[in-house]
C-alpha cells in the first residue's frame, strides 16, 4: 500500500506559512479532505472536537472523538479520518516536532515519556478541563491567522502549555507516570520499556533485559505484572506483534523480508510465532487488518 507522507513545510495556505512551524484550522470537510486516506505526517497533529463525532484510525486502532475528546497523532504514525457527522466542529493544530517539549520530556519529565503516544492518541477531558483548553487553542489559531515575530513566540508557548497540561491530565490515569512518587521499581520498569523499544528486533529473552537492568528475571516479571498486568515475555512478544502488524499492513515487504527484518530465522518461524500468539497465519492477519483500511 502506497502511503503519502505530508510535510508541514509544504502545507502552505497563505504567505506567512513559509515562516511558521505550526498551522491552525477549523475542523471541517475542507480541512480534512487530504486525511481521509491512510497517510503519515512529518509533524504532530492535534484534533480537538467541540461538537459532533469523527472517527480517527491510528495504526491498527480506531477512536471515536466527540465533544471533550482530543487526539494527538505523532510523526510517522499511520492514520486516517472517517465517519464525520454533519454537526462536527473543532480545531486542527499542526506543529513541528521541535515544539513538543523534546528536551523537557527527555530530562525532567522522562517518566512521562513511556508509551506517551498511546496515552495521547485519544484523551477524554472533563468539561472543566476542556473549557480551560479551548481559549488556548483559540489563541493559537488567532496568532496563526495574524502572526508577528512576537506572536509566533507566544504561539510556541501556548502549544507547550497545552501539551504539558494534557500530559498532566493523563498521568493521573496512569500511576506509573507519576514522577514525584517514582521509586526504583518504576525506574526499572520505565528503563525496561525504553530498552525494549530499541532492542526488540534482536533481543527476545527476559534474561537479556533483566541482565541489562541488573535485576533478576523474577523481579522483572513482577514489575511488569504490577505496572502493565502482563509478564515480561508477553511485553516482548506484544512489541514484536505490533511491528509485525504494522509491516504486514503498510510495508511493501514480503513475509520473508519481514521475518528477517524482525530477527526470525525463517518465514516459517514468523508464521509459527503469529499463529501461536493470534491463532491465525500472517496472511490471515494481513487480510484482517487490511479490512480496517479498505472497508
Amino acid at each position: 500500500m502506497y502511503l503519502k507522507r505530508f510535510e508541514i513545510k509544504k502545507n502552505i495556505k497563505k504567505e506567512n506559512d513559509k515562516n511558521l512551524s505550526f498551522r491552525a484550522f477549523d475542523l471541517g470537510t475542507e480541512s480534512i479532505e487530504d486525511y481521509l486516506k491512510p497517510h503519515k505526517k512529518d509533524h504532530f497533529c492535534i484534533i480537538i472536537v467541540e461538537s459532533g463525532n469523527i472517527k480517527v484510525h491510528i495504526e491498527d486502532k480506531a477512536y471515536v472523538l466527540k465533544s471533550g475528546k482530543i487526539s494527538i497523532i505523532f510523526p510517522d504514525q499511520i492514520h486516517f479520518l472517517s465517519h464525520m457527522t454533519t454537526d462536527l466542529s473543532g480545531k486542527i493544530i499542526l506543529f513541528e516536532e521541535v515544539l513538543f517539549c523534546s528536551d523537557i520530556l527527555k530530562n525532567e519529565l522522562s517518566p512521562y515519556n513511556v508509551n506517551l503516544s498511546v496515552h495521547l492518541n485519544c484523551t477524554a477531558l472533563s468539561s472543566v478541563e476542556f473549557e480551560k483548553v479551548l481559549p488556548i487553542i483559540n489563541n493559537i489559531q488567532d496568532i496563526y491567522n495574524a502572526p508577528s515575530l512576537v506572536k509566533k513566540e507566544q504561539a510556541r508557548f501556548y502549544i507547550k502549555i497545552f501539551l504539558l497540561g494534557l500530559i498532566e491530565s493523563i498521568h493521573g490515569q496512569h500511576p506509573v507516570l507519576h514522577p514525584e512518587t517514582q521509586g526504583p521499581d518504576q525506574s526499572n520498569y520505565i528503563a525496561f520499556k525504553k530498552l525494549l523499544n530499541h532492542q526488540y528486533k534482536t533481543e527476545r529473552t527476559v534474561q537479556y533485559y533483566a541482565l541489562k537492568l541488573a535485576i533478576s528475571t523474577k523481579k522483572l516479571n513482577a514489575l511488569n505484572k504490577k505496572y502493565s498486568g502482563e509478564t515480561a515475555i508477553n511485553a516482548i512478544h506484544n512489541r514484536i506483534l505490533t511491528e509485525i502488524k504494522r509491516q504486514l499492513l503498510f510495508s511493501d515487504l514480503s513475509h520473508k523480508e519481514i521475518a528477517f527484518d524482525l530477527g526470525f530465522s525463517s518465514p516459517s518461524a514468523l508464521n509459527k510465532f503469529v499463529k501461536a500468539k493470534l491463532k491465525e497465519t500472517p496472511t490471515d492477519l494481513q487480510n484482517g487488518l487490511a479490512q480496517i483500511y479498505t472497508a
